[in-house]
């Protein structure tokens, strides 16, 4: 099974690449984030013609996500239950007895911040909600623009970026909570080259000195570790004329478990 992310910066504008990339990697369930698109505005229609039952959950402008599958998701679960929010961060659903959390987590603007205090808020209730779905879920994928960078070889110039957003302790405890609960980073079960970078700057030609961040992640239940085949980054995507300014992020697996 082959399993993506990708943050789309709009879907509306990269459509084409999407389903130029779907075409041409045949994932079987892939999450998008930033679609910026309400649900009225969302391609359905150029979707289902290619073959892909769409889930959407999206806002006008911000925020956005879609769940895009081979097979028709079963319990499509939309934002975090319990957790107040106005924001169109979180859609999950089940796919051939595989749960699949695609999530656009907060950045946090800055720390101290009211929208970095909404991101505390945020994963902790997305912890929480997550705890419980292991227990129903033990077969369960956690994907999406994490906006996190885990490690100082994530970050093109860890010095420069330390304590700053997607770098400072608390979110990074955030990561190791999620990591606690049972999850693996698929990214890091395998030798990967250094400086791999799922996000660049669309300023200061950030891109061609590859000056990036690892914030997009694909995080697999225990179950999953050893049915890993590969978890890789589509940097090509970010060559594209008007590409997004993240990469897609890939794992494969071995699929069905016995």
């Amino acid at each position: 099974m082959k399993i993506a992310t990708w943050n789309v910066n709009s879907l509306s504008v990269r459509l084409p690449q999407a389903l130029a990339w779907l075409r041409a990697q045949q994932p079987d369930v892939m999450v998008l984030q930033e679609t910026k698109l309400t649900d009225d505005k969302f391609p359905h229609d150029a979707l289902r013609e290619a073959g892909w039952h769409a889930q959407c959950f999206g806002q006008r402008t911000y925020n956005g996500v879609a769940l895009l599958s081979r097979e028709q998701p079963m319990d499509v679960v939309r934002n975090i239950p319990d957790l107040r929010d106005d924001q169109a961060r979180v859609i999950a659903g089940t796919v051939g007895g595989l749960r699949v959390v695609g999530a656009y987590f907060p950045n946090g603007q800055e720390p101290g911040s009211e929208k970095f205090a909404y991101k505390m808020a945020w994963l902790d209730a997305l912890e929480s909600w997550l705890r419980s779905e292991l227990a129903s879920h033990p077969k369960l994928v956690l994907l999406g623009d994490f906006n996190v960078a885990p490690e100082d070889r994530d970050v093109y110039d860890p010095e420069a970026w330390r304590g700053k957003i997607h770098c400072t302790t608390e979110e990074r405890a955030h990561f190791q909570t999620l990591l606690g609960l049972g999850l693996v980073d698929a990214f890091r079960v395998f030798e990967q080259a250094p400086k791999s970078w799922t996000w660049w700057d669309y300023r200061n030609l950030a891109f061609r000195r590859n000056q990036g961040l690892r914030i997009d992640h694909i995080l697999v239940s225990s179950p999953l570790k050893e049915r890993l085949r590969s978890c890789t980054i589509d940097k090509a995507m970010r060559k594209n004329e008007r590409p997004s300014d993240h990469a897609p992020v890939v794992v494969d697996l071995d699929w069905p478990l016995p």
